[in-house]
């Protein structure tokens, strides 16, 4: 099993950044991602990376503006958001697979969430 906390939501201008962490605590896991869910909106992906070999994927809504690392000692991934807009205002989850998926977009390819946290964009 795997453990996820996340930290670093908050309030922020349209334009601003924020950066997110997510720490990992447990078994071995292969990619982590962060998904977010607006009010009245499905769970979407975000961003992914692949622990071993750093691989990234990002959704087309964030490209050039999130970017997704990790931390191996730490075992903690970050998400870093810049240029903010209104439209990024969601409950942002850190997610983690402990098996191999060719699917690293898919929330069902994720057995392990973090207990989410808010990101609240101010026009």
């Amino acid at each position: 099993q795997v453990q996820l906390i996340e930290s670093g939501g908050g309030w922020v201008q349209a334009g601003g950044s924020l950066r997110l962490s997510c720490a990992a605590s447990g078994r071995t896991f292969y990619y982590m991602g962060w998904f977010r869910q607006a009010p009245g909106k499905e769970r979407e992906f975000v961003a992914a990376i692949r622990w071993s070999g750093s691989s990234t994927f990002y959704a087309d809504s964030v490209k050039g503006r999130f970017t997704i690392s990790g931390d191996n000692a730490k075992n903690t991934a970050y998400l870093q958001m810049n240029s903010l807009k209104p439209e990024d205002t969601a409950v942002y989850y850190c997610a983690a697979t402990t098996h191999g998926t060719l699917r690293p977009y898919a929330s069902q390819s994720y057995d392990a969430w973090g207990q989410g946290t808010q990101v609240t964009v101010n026009s």
